[in-house]
């Protein structure tokens, strides 16, 4: 059973549902290997809806996977183009080109994926990584090798914005500088988080300082293109290294650090926790850091630079109990930092809190912003002011079907198996997508919170290595690698790719040098990091960095 696909294929069904949540289905359905469903879900959908051509497309895409049903699957993905602009045009590009010599439609191809190329502006980044994969096999189709050549440098088959690497960490898009209003700007993509820099006639404001030095000069020197004025100071929404690291390359110009009164409280709390996930830092840089604020912030108070005030807001909880908003009236708007991450604060620490992420969008909303700005790309793009009352009435709802499932006994996973879905997200479509990247995290955080290491049920009691585990298995198995293997690929099939992989590492434990092994141990690897492309980049990190995938920005 696969809980995201499950809920995402409820949720896709709803009235007015967002298309993107449809796209993200038909990732996770495909990367599953889950194409028999894929086309037996979007064809219901279709035929409901038969004027729509993104469910048309998705439609002919699963059916041209699918034995015998090509000749069908083609009429369907020229339909849907017939319908509409953009969307359809990639999904048939896609279609054709995966199957052989593209089906004798290779101009087909091209014309679609570089018409997509013309207007990329308007798909996520990450999209034209397959359009360059397609586009040189229908090259190549054609005899057509220089061209084929030309755009297999930027050829992939994810189709996340993500890139990550050892030299460069983990980053959500390319680098870019938004103007998000008049003097306000985001340096994205520069570094795992976002850094803000709002310019007044005094000097800049930065918000958050990024992971390393480096990676904050770079921001900066982005920002000088449109400004030389000084740095005057640097306002911290919480202790995180990614949010502090760089502090050294903002306060060259002798800016004065701002933070919550908890700062140190917090940055000692992380100091001492372990390590975090793959790709989160950079080789070579240290996780631990010293930053000691020029001020803290107690109570909420006002702070006016060249003539534009900030109001520093102190936060309960969300992500961190050292948590500060900055609200800008004058623009109505308001940085949050890290405050609606949906791990409920690092996953790999225990920290963060649902009663005070509750508080703090409470008070987010009573300021009545135009624009939240966030300390991630994602965050900001899908936690939206917009999105926060359907969101936080649904978080609610979750909360206290956990604890009266916690009441009642029940396991963690029994907990993630209800699958919870609220009612209230029908009338809150842009509430459906932050509501299930946010759900399973906070049900673990909550019952970290709520219970203790043993359950009644028998969970926490005993604890195994995975050499127990693996010896006990390979005693079922009959001291076969075969029997590991066929049933990682058993389970593979079935769109059970997490359980195969531990199934495999168990077995690796006991035959580490089977080849057979290896390879499927590898391959798993990589479809839980496409899986995870567009949902969990926390999980999408862990997967990528245990394969070594390293992932260049595009272009």
């Amino acid at each position: 059973m696969n809980l995201e696909i499950t809920a995402l294929s409820e949720v896709a069904t709803w009235p007015d549902a967002d298309r993107r949540t449809r796209i993200v289905l038909a990732n996770q359905f495909s990367t599953a290997g889950l194409h028999e469903d894929g086309f037996a879900f979007f064809s219901r959908l279709s035929d409901q809806t038969p004027n729509d051509g993104l469910l048309m497309a998705l439609a002919g895409l699963f059916q041209s996977r699918l034995p015998g049903q090509v000749e069908a699957a083609i009429a369907k993905l020229d339909a849907a183009t017939s319908l509409d602009l953009g969307l359809p045009h990639y999904y048939r590009g896609i279609g054709l080109a995966d199957l052989p010599k593209c089906a004798g439609r290779a101009e087909t191809v091209i014309a679609d994926l570089e018409f997509v190329l013309m207007v990329k502006d308007q798909f996520p980044p990450g999209f034209m990584r397959p359009v360059h994969t397609e586009l040189s096999r229908a090259y190549d189709v054609l005899g057509r090798g220089e061209e084929a050549e030309r755009v297999r440098s930027q050829a992939g088959h994810l189709i996340t914005d993500y890139w990550a690497n050892p030299e460069d960490g983990f980053r959500f898009i390319p680098k870019r500088l938004m103007k998000r209003a008049e003097d306000v700007y985001v340096a994205q993509g520069y570094d795992f988080s976002d850094v803000g820099f709002i310019v007044t006639d005094a000097g800049v404001v930065a918000i958050d300082a990024a992971s390393t030095s480096e990676h904050a000069a770079a921001a900066l020197s982005e920002l000088r293109k449109i400004t030389e004025k000084p740095v005057t100071h640097v306002i911290l929404t919480h202790a995180h290294g990614d949010h502090i690291g760089g502090l050294e390359a903002l306060t060259a110009d002798g800016a004065t650090v701002v933070a919550q009164k908890n700062f140190p409280h917090e940055l000692s709390h992380q100091n001492s926790g372990p390590p975090p996930l793959g790709y989160y830092l950079p080789e070579g840089h240290s996780r631990r850091l010293n930053v000691v604020p020029d001020h803290l912030v107690e109570d909420r108070e006002l702070l006016t630079v060249g003539g534009v005030d900030f109001t520093l807001i102190p936060i309960p909880g969300g992500e961190t109990d050292d948590g500060l908003v900055i609200h800008i009236p004058s623009l109505d708007i308001v940085f949050t930092g890290d405050m609606t991450m949906p791990y409920m604060g690092s996953p790999t620490l225990a920290e963060g809190s649902v009663q005070g992420l509750f508080q703090a969008m409470e008070l987010v909303m009573d300021l009545r912003p135009r624009l939240l700005i966030h300390g991630h790309p994602a965050l900001s793009e899908n936690y939206t002011i917009e999105a926060f009352p359907g969101l936080l009435a649904a978080l609610r709802d979750l909360n206290e079907v956990i604890e009266a499932g916690i009441e009642n006994g029940l396991t963690l996973v029994e907990l993630l198996h209800l699958n919870h879905l609220p009612e209230t997200l029908r009338e809150h479509p842009v509430s459906v997508m932050p509501y299930l990247v946010t759900r399973d995290n906070l049900v673990q955080r909550v019952h970290r919170q709520r219970t203790g290491y043993w359950n009644t049920r028998g969970e926490g009691i005993e604890h195994y290595s995975s050499t127990e585990l693996s010896n006990a298995l390979n005693l079922l198995a009959g001291n076969s690698p075969e029997a590991f293997h066929a049933t990682g690929l058993a389970l593979a099939e079935r769109g059970e790719q997490a359980v195969a992989l531990h199934i495999v590492d168990l077995g690796l434990v006991s035959h580490q040098d089977d080849a057979g092994l290896v390879a499927l141990r590898q391959n798993l690897l990589e479809s839980m990091v496409a899986q995870n492309q567009m949902l969990n980049p926390f999980k999408f990190m862990h997967y990528a960095s245990r394969s070594a995938l390293e992932l260049n920005p595009v272009e």
